[in-house]
């Protein structure tokens, strides 16, 4: 684990993938071809908080979704990449766009299609029911599954390596 903060703490931009990760992986699709999804709020807390510590967050995913870009909005999520079945061309894009190297990068997977990008950062983190594969290449896997708290338990990982947890959460305990 110390391996873990250690790589936790050099992060200064986080990308998750959405669909089984800052989701369930469940598609609703209605009669009329509308898209819905469901976001875990815990989630969203925890990467308002996280970016609040200064640490950027992106999103690249290989669907493209209108409840996504609003869900995004609303957390204030400036990166945002749709339609990127191969996730690479675009992790090298938003790389560019911020100027920071891959050890300053971390990216949250849950399934092959994210291992291209997950072998080239500096923390690979896979949701716990993330394709097998997909989990052997990680750095590490986060104790819940995608759309059921990873992505909080990932901003808590990195705020806590990078010391900024406590101040965080103790703003509720006035």
């Amino acid at each position: 684990m110390q391996d873990i903060q250690k790589k936790a703490a050099a992060i200064r931009l986080v990308v998750f993938d959405v669909d089984g990760v800052l989701t369930d992986g469940s598609l609703f699709i209605g009669d009329d071809g509308q898209e819905y999804k469901a976001f875990n709020s815990k989630d969203g807390h925890g990467m308002v908080m996280l970016q609040g510590s200064g640490v950027q967050i992106g999103i690249i995913t290989g669907r493209t979704s209108e409840v996504v870009r609003i869900r995004m909005a609303s957390l204030g999520i400036q990166h945002l990449y749709q339609g990127k079945r191969e996730k690479l061309p675009a992790y090298q894009e938003l790389k560019q766009a911020t100027g920071l190297s891959d050890e300053q990068i971390a990216y949250v997977g849950d399934d092959v299609v994210d291992l291209p990008v997950m072998t080239k950062v500096g923390l690979a983190i896979a949701v716990q029911d993330a394709h097998i594969l997909t989990k052997q290449h990680a750095h590490w896997v986060t104790p819940s599954g995608g759309g059921r708290g990873a992505a909080r338990e990932v901003c808590e990982l990195i705020m806590d390596a990078q010391g900024t947890l406590e101040g965080a959460l103790q703003v509720y305990l006035v």
